[in-house]
């Protein structure tokens, strides 16, 4: 028979980022700052490719692409966030948990395909340059886009439907700054095995497979670039993937460190720490990472500019 002292949870109690409230105020000022600096840089990046007509290619069409995830990735958590460091009400009510898991995994999945996509953009530019035009065809650049976003919304809605055949009882007290699947399974009164083991065979796919895609094209790619006889080449090709390993690194690197692990292993300070870096900062240095590194971006906002 079912367990009779089984509660209904209506709402949830987020602790958020710190359980004292003195330093609130000027985490309140640093996170509205960097959510603001997020969304106007990747609208910046977005504006110039648009307006840019030599900037109408794959790399910065997936760039493109990768600005608008990172708006939608940042939007899901920190508005509710600062409304929290701000207020005495730190509750989110369960609807709106879930459709935050929900659009939180969706766009940290879209993100990590959409980098593999990008990692395969440059290695057929750099390993087969007289190709490119022909593989990396426009048909083709809108399949992988969308690819992506089917790949992180399926892996998003298999576990928030999974999510949905759990009770929840006793405590409603995540402590997070957002609802994360980990927390919310602590609180669960029912068996999460299944939960737990979905995430180690589609972890693999989503995480891991496009984590190999990326080294293995960087390994190539690498090669290739060693075999150049121009230093002005070989400087190019690595300034060019410099800045995409770099947003690789952030974001794998805390990813695999969250998602990756038993929950035995579940510490909250380190899961919000790491959840920081690749919500939060992830999509704030994006823009900075692939426009201060980058020659013909630096030129087309200088042009831009100067007609403004």
């Amino acid at each position: 028979m079912e367990n009779t002292n089984k509660t209904s949870v209506s709402n949830f109690i987020l602790l958020g980022l710190v359980p004292i409230r003195e330093p609130r105020i000027a985490l309140f000022v640093a996170f509205l700052l960097m959510f603001l600096i997020t969304l106007l840089g990747n609208i910046v990046i977005i504006a110039v490719i648009h307006l840019s007509f030599q900037l109408h290619t794959p790399m910065y069409f997936f760039l493109s692409i990768l600005s608008a995830i990172d708006i939608c990735f940042i939007s899901v958590t920190v508005p509710n966030m600062l409304k929290n460091l701000i207020s005495d009400s730190k509750s989110i009510s369960y609807s709106g948990c879930l459709t935050q898991v929900y659009f939180f995994i969706s766009f940290a999945g879209t993100e990590c395909f959409l980098l593999a996509v990008m990692a395969y953009d440059r290695y057929v530019a750099i390993c087969s340059p007289l190709q490119y035009t022909l593989v990396m065809n426009q048909r083709l650049c809108h399949y992988l886009v969308a690819g992506s976003f089917l790949g992180g919304f399926l892996k998003s809605l298999l576990h928030t439907l999974l999510l949905l055949r759990l009770s929840f009882c006793h405590s409603n007290i995540i402590n997070h700054f957002f609802c994360d699947l980990t927390g919310l399974y602590k609180l669960s009164c029912s068996d999460t095995s299944l939960n737990e083991l979905m995430i180690f065979i589609e972890g693999p796919f989503t995480l891991i497979v496009p984590f190999i895609i990326i080294m293995l094209s960087y390994c190539r790619i690498i090669l290739t670039i060693l075999k150049m006889s121009s230093s002005e080449k070989r400087h190019k090709a690595f300034s060019t993937c410099s800045s995409h390993l770099t947003v690789v690194t952030l974001l794998y690197g805390s990813t695999i460190i969250i998602n990756v692990r038993p929950s035995s292993a579940y510490s909250p300070e380190k899961d919000r720490v790491a959840a920081v870096i690749y919500s939060v900062l992830t999509p704030m240095l994006n823009p900075f990472i692939y426009s201060l590194r980058n020659n013909e971006m630096k030129a087309a906002l200088r042009t831009i500019w100067t007609k403004l």
